[in-house]
């Protein structure tokens, strides 16, 4: 049986699944994004991000009904 677990809570301090992690594929892609990313580009890309968000029109979330 495959265990399932909150990542976004139990791993806050590193993955506690390990190779067993459903997310290694992500993982990896990010350690290598870091790796190879110098880190004002890094920069450049959250500010562009950022500009986009503040430019975007707001979005209304109404609950649904019970």
């Amino acid at each position: 049986m495959e265990q399932k677990i909150n990542c976004a809570e139990a791993c806050v301090n590193g993955c506690v699944l390990g190779d067993k992690c459903p997310n290694i594929e992500f993982r990896e892609a990010a350690a290598k994004f870091i790796e190879e990313t110098p880190l004002e580009k890094m920069l450049e890309l959250a500010q562009e991000r950022l500009r986009k968000k503040i430019t975007e029109p707001l979005k209304w979330v109404f609950p649904e009904d019970p």
